[in-house]
């Protein structure tokens, strides 16, 4: 098929002919090579007239190895050689466990050392044509591989040494090697019907999956493939068979790697042995039978498994807008949170074999219904865009291609915002997978019964099917976690660092945090809760490192993670040393503050945390009698917290919507007496 290209292909416009250069074959016929001068037609008329050509010449040799059943096709400029260096190498050949395939790879390189200033012209032109030429090349194969069907030609014999008798012998080959001869024409793909005297062993019977090729198992379990991606299919999973140690893959779930990497076998393979790698680290096997989730999660996690779509994909809804995302984070931790998100997507999985089974078709995906009703900013504090970002990249990275459909629903004025900051860790694929419906445009035609039969839709959407996915609700804060309560010990966990920190506060022992601020207009973001007792919270600044201190808390059931850590030195002087960037912000028990700082100078910014007591009595004032009363309900006991803070450039903070929504008050709005300074900006925001 590929030697009817030659002399001229009308196929290919831009090859405008050819002439033999050279053509030699081995004594026994097995190899027989032709070299050729091609004369080609470039799309760059004003550049090839400013050089005075009005052709391009490649010299192309082609390799027929009839005993290895390949195919070599070498090609090198001559036009230009002296300037630009174009290297190309095809080769076709049988696919090691199926004949019926053929393996074709190609390879090109392309060296400007100088082209009259325009090489920069040259290399997209160049990189245009060969593009172009990939696809081109693939479409003039089958056209003639369809022509010499219609001639009646599918396959020729297979090549065998001529006997040893005479030189007359030798000129009668019975697979006709001569190059007017039909069956070379034919026989350049090298594939075959023949079963029998393969140089290429078969499938080791052994092997449990050596079966899998079988057209009906395909069409059941996997899908439509084309024979490469079959092939790629094959060779990824003999090769993991020869490699791996421990449980070979599903092919569905091999396929998978290979779609998301569009059938790039050595980036699917990296993907999938880091996954592999990854499963294997963290005991993701067992997830499902391990992993219970915190009653706190089946009363406030606001997602479940619901039916299945019209596709027969399981569908899994997801009341965004009613979750509590930050009292979630708060309470569970990031661990708990992330391992939920696994759980669910292990589900899923055992959910399409499960569908694959009862529908009888294959069932490789799920669909997600994402309803947003309720969502605010309340979503889009910093800490929890995160943790999102990183569950995404999880996700991402270990269960490629299995998400079918994201039906997005009632998305408010806010959720551009949201889709900003996450959409661009997606992968493309999957972005293409979303629909989004804001206000009622999911009713009716053109909504979600296009793809949610009525029956099923739930009745929270007007649907009439009752739906059992929790409705949510605010997280008491009483159930916010701290390191003294660790998350679960029983497994390796996955989240190696977490976004909230916990302190404990004791009297006349501060928690205090050191910034250092090299540049300045930076910004110093917070965001805390007050867990037990009242908290006085400071910001200092010193030109000064200072140095740290432990005093280590003793009351009982107090770990490390708990202890208070001092930086401000007992012999500084306040104005001296270091001074106060805001007045004292007074905290209450249950408050959640959230705040930022914007930075006029560089060197040490403190943050602290200490007891709150009543305020010294002047001559004219008496003492507060909340003040009193906290004084006497906090003296014994210790005061929690627990904290995220961060540090900003300037420029990505301001406009932010996810910023702490730190900038709709004044940083002391809440306490009795501030003074703002003239050269910082900050700002908190209390939330009961």
């Amino acid at each position: 098929a590929y030697e009817k290209r030659f002399p001229t292909c009308p196929e290919i416009p831009v090859f405008l002919g050819s002439e033999i250069l050279h053509e030699s074959r081995s004594d026994d016929g097995a190899i027989h090579i032709i070299e050729r001068s091609c004369k080609l037609n470039v799309d760059a008329p004003r550049l090839l007239k400013k050089a005075r050509v009005e052709y391009v010449f490649f010299i192309q040799k082609n390799t027929v190895n009839w005993k290895e059943r390949t195919l070599r096709i070498e090609a090198h400029n001559e036009t230009f050689a002296n300037r630009v260096v174009v290297l190309e190498t095809c080769s076709y050949s049988v696919h090691p466990e199926n004949e019926e395939w053929t393996c074709f790879e190609q390879s090109a390189s392309l060296d400007i050392k100088s082209f009259f200033g325009f090489e920069s012209t040259v290399e997209k032109i160049a990189m245009k044509q060969y593009t172009s030429n990939i696809k081109r090349g693939k479409e003039v194969i089958e056209h003639y591989l369809k022509e010499l069907i219609s001639q009646g030609i599918t396959f020729i014999p297979r090549w065998t040494p001529p006997p040893v008798c005479g030189q007359k012998d030798e000129q009668a080959p019975a697979v006709g090697h001569d190059a007017d001869d039909e069956p070379l024409e034919s026989g350049a793909l090298g594939t075959t019907k023949e079963q029998t005297g393969s140089s290429c062993p078969p499938a080791e019977a052994g092997s449990p999956d050596a079966d899998k090729l079988d057209a009906d198992y395909i069409e059941r379990y996997l899908g439509q493939l084309t024979p490469m991606q079959e092939s790629c299919l094959i060779r990824l999973r003999q090769w993991l068979q020869e490699t791996h140690k421990g449980k070979i893959p599903k092919d569905e779930h091999i396929l998978r790697f290979l779609r998301a990497r569009d059938f790039n076998i050595d980036k699917a393979r990296e993907m999938l042995c880091q996954s592999l790698s990854w499963r294997k680290q963290y005991q993701v096997d067992y997830i499902l039978q391990s992993w219970r989730p915190p009653a706190l999660l089946d009363e406030y996690y606001t997602g479940g498994w619901h039916y299945q779509d019209k596709d027969g994909r399981p569908l899994y809804i997801l009341r965004l807008g009613q979750m509590d995302t930050k009292g979630l984070v708060k309470a569970l931790g990031e661990e708990s949170l992330l391992r939920h998100v696994l759980s669910i997507n292990e589900e899923g999985q055992k959910r399409c074999e499960e569908n694959t089974n009862v529908f009888g078709r294959p069932i490789t995906s799920w669909t997600c219904l994402v309803d947003l009703e309720g969502l605010n900013m309340r979503h889009l504090w910093r800490p929890g865009v995160k943790a999102l970002l990183r569950i995404i990249e999880v996700v991402e990275d270990n269960y490629p291609e299995t998400l079918g459909r994201l039906l997005i629903v009632r998305a408010p004025r806010v959720f551009p915002v949201l889709w900003t900051l996450v959409s661009p860790f997606i992968n493309e694929n999957t972005r293409q997978k979303f629909l989004i419906y804001s206000g009622s445009n999911y009713q009716g035609p053109g909504g979600l019964v296009d793809y949610v039969d009525k029956d099923v839709i739930p009745d929270f959407l007007g649907g009439d099917c009752m739906c059992t996915v929790p409705e949510g609700g605010l997280v008491p804060k009483s159930l916010y976690q701290t390191d003294e309560e660790p998350e679960n010990s029983d497994h390796i966990r996955l989240w190696t660092e977490t976004i909230y920190h916990s302190a404990s506060v004791l009297k006349g022992a501060p928690h205090e945090i050191v910034v250092e601020i090299l540049e300045g207009e930076s910004v110093i973001t917070w965001d805390f809760d007050i867990l037990k007792g009242d908290v006085v919270f400071s910001l200092f600044h010193s030109k000064r490192a200072p140095e740290t201190s432990h005093k280590e808390a003793t009351l009982p059931g107090s770990s490390a993670a708990g202890d208070n850590m001092q930086l401000i030195d007992k012999t500084w002087v306040l104005g001296v040393d270091y001074s106060r960037m805001e007045s004292p912000l007074v905290c209450r028990e249950g408050e959640s503050i959230q705040g930022s700082h914007v930075t006029r100078w560089p060197g040490f910014y403190i943050l602290q945390w200490k007891m709150h007591g009543p305020l010294p009595c002047s001559g004219t004032s008496l003492p507060r009698v909340d003040d009193v009363l906290a004084s006497l309900q906090v003296s014994s006991h210790k005061c929690k917290l627990i904290y995220y803070y961060e540090v900003l450039a300037s420029k990505d903070f301001r406009g932010s919507m996810s910023s702490l929504e730190s900038c709709n008050s004044g940083f002391s709005q809440l306490s009795g007496a501030t003074t703002s300074s003239s050269h910082s900006q900050s700002s908190s925001h209390l939330s009961r």
